[in-house]
């Protein structure tokens, strides 16, 4: 059997369209373009259906013929979703009221895919949450209402099987995979009370004391809860709106771990900033977190919460593993240059490093060989188009939308786990028409005042190498802790002698002798003019530091330009002291 080649659905102002993926990247003509506009779609988890809703109906096909499964008369519909096993069918639109009905109509509806008809309707005033949730198997589905969560078996809605009760809950994750369900919910915390997040096992809900774990906290306005694959532990980032310390304009974040056994802790983050992403591995026993001031830091975690490796700190603000888990890619977007690191995990080696400017959107092709990048509006409206890319760098296809129209969206077709095997990484680029697009070293720009002297560092901050890469700046031998630090110690007394001259080391030697207690000891050679004295003492001052430079730069701490441009000026104050020292 030839294997399959995911498809990729386009939505945007000209319509929504569908084409293969690499190697073919032509139109899949089985699907009939809709050139009106399309408010949203889905394809089902198996990647069998698509649906999609266009301002007039609600549309379901069948992805391998292109044949039409159902039709909705639902114009005024914004959001879709499709249950697990392609039973139901989920309708959402804005809630609104007339004069005939105060209380409105329902606006969230669940339809039988097979036979079109309408299981239930609800009233979702709110777009958060607003989708059921449904177990992989569809035994259970779950809805928030007010202050409870409402549990369904079987699809059956009219009849709710268990209730959650906290007060306040605000938010709630279902457990991915198989039996037993669990839940994650989270109520935030009242007149100065701490947040919690609790762990369920359903339909074990009788009290505080039926959770499977409980993490309360300070420090939290809102919460991203995130499962991870074998449904065994959950992420919780907390955000704060307003950092009260001053430190970020983005508020404060903080990471917190929690176990199905009880288990947590807060992950303990070593540089200081805000929280960009946090995603679990594929293989569900490692995190990988990027966080802090730029230049950000990225780290993998393990299930103890201690790092596993650093990939040091550089322009990034997302991470994203292979649904295989195999490679990572490490990007920064949005206000970012749209810079990608594509790191082979299991080696910790680096693959390749394209550049995809003005880019707003990133997503994994199921068959974990490629990518695609888009530029969407309204985040952007020019320069709208998609990029479908080989992990070791090339361009294999590419699309620019006309001037006068928009990209809204792109969508990878969904496949089961299975269906693509890991493949044996490469590390050379594979052969395009397009190329690669390596980022050309640029020139910066220098004034004219500038450009006959040296060249200084022009960054504000130094970028941290990977974990791997520090043992090789300071040479091939590996060296102990001490070793290490005695080598650069005599390194930097080495240096400090060759620059230091006669009149310095007597003046040292002097100095470091004990100083006579009788009164008539001879006093240093002055000029009798306390002005002058006043400023010899200074020079030496000034050169006393740039020896003390020296000495950090030949132990290998890198120097600011203010520093760099004092080294600079040495031998114009040793030239000056000489000259006022002749004088005396």
């Amino acid at each position: 059997m030839a294997p399959s080649i995911p498809l990729l659905a386009v939505r945007g102002s000209l319509g929504t369209s569908m084409l293969f993926g690499p190697p073919l990247c032509t139109e899949n003509t089985a699907f009939t373009s809709d050139n009106r506009r399309s408010k949203f779609f889905v394809f089902s988890k198996d990647g069998s259906l698509f649906a999609w809703c266009n301002g007039e109906t609600v549309n379901i096909v069948n992805v391998a013929d292109g044949k039409h499964v159902q039709s909705f008369d639902l114009p005024k519909t914004a959001c879709l979703g499709i249950s697990p096993q392609n039973s139901v069918l989920v309708t959402w639109q804005p809630y609104s009221k007339t004069q005939e009905t105060a209380q409105g109509e329902p606006n969230l509806h669940l339809w039988d895919v097979k036979t079109g008809e309408c299981l239930k309707s609800f009233y979702q005033k709110k777009m958060q949450s607003w989708c059921p949730s449904w177990s992989d198997d569809e035994s259970i589905s779950v809805r928030t209402v007010n202050n409870e969560l409402h549990f369904f078996e079987n699809n059956s809605f009219d009849t709710i099987a268990s209730k959650l009760h906290l007060q306040k809950v605000t938010d709630f994750v279902l457990s991915p995979g198989s039996q037993p369900c669990k839940v994650a919910v989270y109520v935030p915390g009242v007149k100065g009370g701490p947040s919690f997040v609790r762990l369920y096992q359903y339909p074990n809900f009788a009290g505080p004391t039926s959770a499977l774990a409980n993490k309360s906290f300070f420090k939290a306005d809102r919460v991203t809860m995130l499962w991870n694959k074998k449904a065994t532990a959950v992420l919780v980032t907390a955000s704060t709106e307003v950092d009260k310390t001053g430190a970020s304009y983005y508020g404060e974040q903080t990471l917190h771990y929690i176990a199905t056994n009880g288990e947590g802790a807060v992950v303990q983050l070593p540089k200081n900033g805000p929280i960009y992403d946090v995603v679990w591995s594929p293989n569900s026993t490692e995190f990988c977190v990027v966080y802090g001031f730029m230049p950000a830091k990225v780290t993998v975690f393990n299930l103890k919460c201690d790092p596993v490796f650093d990939f040091g700190t550089g322009p990034r603000n997302a991470a994203y593993y292979s649904p295989q888990g195999h490679l990572l890619v490490l990007a920064g977007f949005g206000n970012l240059r749209g810079q990608m690191e594509v790191w082979d995990v299991k080696k910790y080696k680096l693959v390749s490093k394209p550049q995809a400017p003005d880019s707003t959107f990133f997503s994994w092709c199921p068959d974990g060989e490629h990518v695609v990048t888009a530029t969407c509006a309204p985040r952007l409206r020019v320069g709208n188009g998609y990029k479908i890319w080989h992990y070791t760098g090339p361009v294999l296809h590419k699309y620019d939308v006309p001037p006068d129209g928009e990209l809204w969206e792109v969508l990878w077709q969904s496949f089961s786990e299975g269906v693509f095997p890991e493949k044996t990484i490469k590390y050379q680029a594979v052969p395009s028409e397009l190329g690669s697009t390596e980022p050309k070293p640029a020139q910066v720009y220098r004034p004219p005042a500038l450009r006959n002297k040296p060249i200084t560092s022009s960054k504000l901050h130094e970028e941290e190498p990977p974990q791997n890469m520090k043992s090789q700046q300071g040479g091939d031998k590996q060296l102990s802790k001490t070793a290490l630090k005695n080598q650069k110690k005599h390194e930097a007394k080495k240096a400090a002698k060759q620059e230091t001259k006669p009149d310095d080391i007597q003046e040292k030697v002097l100095q470091s002798q004990p100083k006579p207690v009788s009164p008539t000891a001879p006093a240093a050679a002055t000029s009798g003019d306390p002005e002058l004295d006043k400023k010899i003492k200074n020079l030496k001052k000034k050169i006393k530091a740039i020896e003390q430079l020296k000495d950090q730069q030949a132990a290998g701490k890198p120097l600011e330009k203010n520093q760099i441009e004092k080294l600079q000026k040495e031998s114009l104050l040793l030239q000056e002291l000489e000259e006022l020292e002749l004088g005396i």
